[in-house]
């Protein structure tokens, strides 16, 4: 199969039969096999319903229902899961992207050899509020990643099915899919200016608050990533630069004492900062130690991407 499409739904029951009819003439157009794997995140009105009828008049309309609304990285992660596409490609489905976008996306992944294409929609038909605090994001993320894409939130995305298969999205993660797939070895990332459709049905699902868990995430994916198989790295590196700087100044206090006696060590308010650095220390020496002993013993620590095997069977 040439393409997956995976359509997150969330109360879009006005547009995803529109969706639906202009992605088919696009794959009709360019001969494409695909599916389309619309993946209902607990919807409240008739998406569900929709879905199941265009199911029963096109086999290549696919369904997944959740039972309540866990959200976009959610959805696209059972959509991965699903995926039998060579190339899988990501869209709202708020008619905002584009199908007309596919054949390119697609290309740039078969013949340009992209592992991640995503869309920039250079155009946007939001309004200030929106679009000031995504460039500030975008470069905040550019600068945390070392990826130099404009537009991180673009949910107009294509990737290789390798890629899908080897990351795993949850929480809020669905606009750091490139920089899972780069720290899991897929460093060919690209960018496409895509269309940006105005809104035609519905109203958006996003407050102002994604945008600050977005930051938050941003650390969780850095620090994870990074540390999360050898946390003893980042607590253990923190909690011995505490315990010493903490250490200094009581003997520092202590020598002071012993050889000019000139004040009491427990008058001092150096005495007290000291002591709350040793602790501190201490309590991430053994927080690092206890997380690296979990680690270890979790059951994925030996999991690894390979890439190609030779003259092993």
């Amino acid at each position: 199969m040439d393409i997956s499409v995976i359509v997150p739904v969330y109360n879009e029951d006005e547009s995803i039969g529109e969706l639906r009819e202009w992605i088919a003439r696009v794959m009709q157009d360019n001969n494409f096999s695909y599916e389309i794997i619309m993946v209902d995140d607990g919807s409240t009105d008739s998406s569900w319903k929709k879905i199941e009828q265009m199911g029963e008049e096109d086999h290549r309309v696919k369904g997944i229902k959740f039972r309540r609304n866990y959200g976009k990285s959610a959805a696209l992660n059972e959509g991965f899961r699903a995926a039998q596409g060579d190339v899988v490609i990501t869209m709202d489905a708020d008619l905002q992207d584009s199908p007309d976008e596919i054949p390119e996306l697609y290309r740039m992944i078969t013949e340009d050899k992209y592992d991640v294409v995503s869309g920039w929609k250079k155009k946007r038909y939001d309004p200030l509020s929106k679009t000031i605090p995504t460039k500030l994001f975008n470069a905040v993320t550019r600068w945390f990643s070392g990826i130099k894409l404009h537009d991180f939130n673009c949910g107009l995305k294509a990737y290789r099915n390798t890629v899908v298969k080897s990351v795993e999205v949850y929480g809020d993660m669905h606009r750091y899919i490139p920089v899972l797939a780069k720290q899991a070895g897929f460093k060919r990332i690209g960018e496409k200016v895509v269309q940006h459709q105005a809104r035609k049905y519905g109203v958006t699902k996003f407050g102002m608050e994604r945008f600050m868990n977005g930051f938050l995430d941003l650390l969780t994916v850095n620090i994870v990533l990074k540390f999360g198989k050898s946390p003893m790295h980042i607590f253990g590196l923190i909690g011995t630069l505490s315990f010493l700087v903490g250490f200094g100044i009581l003997a520092y206090l202590s020598i002071a004492k012993i050889f000019w006696n000139q004040w009491k060590m427990t008058d001092r308010p150096l005495f007290y900062f000291g002591l709350l650095t040793i602790i501190f220390g201490t309590q991430l020496f053994l927080t690092g130690f206890v997380s690296e002993l979990v680690a270890r013993s979790s059951s994925d620590r030996n999991t690894y991407i390979i890439e190609k095997k030779s003259q092993l069977d």
